[in-house]
């Protein structure tokens, strides 16, 4: 799978879920993604997706997780975290990540290819 923003393009290992497999079926989707906390990006998803939350601790930049049903989340920092969140995938190479994905809003478009 695939993540692009301007004309930087990620590639994203999905997780082996029940959350991923539902992701995907929404692909291709394009979203105005909101900046929190100068470590990541969140937009909400057009469905509900399936839960399986855990505490991770860690975050690690790159993770892409689900917040709750329908929130989807982009981290391009690592830090340490008590929220629970539901494993969609991680983007293969975050080393541009962070100054991509800047501290504004951005409009990411998600796909298969």
């Amino acid at each position: 799978m695939w993540m692009t923003v301007g004309e930087q393009r990620f590639a994203i290992t999905l997780a082996d879920n029940a959350a991923a497999r539902a992701f995907a079926t929404l692909l291709p989707l394009t979203l105005d993604m909101s900046d929190l906390n100068n470590n990541e990006k969140y937009a909400s998803l057009p469905e509900v997706l399936p839960v399986d939350e855990s505490k991770l601790g860690r975050i690690h930049g790159g993770d892409l997780m689900l917040y709750g049903t329908d929130t989807l989340v982009v981290f391009y920092s690592t830090f340490e975290s008590t929220y629970a969140y539901t494993r969609l995938g991680r983007v293969d190479d975050n080393a541009n990540l962070a100054p991509v994905l800047g501290r504004h809003a951005v409009n990411v478009m998600f796909s298969q290819n």
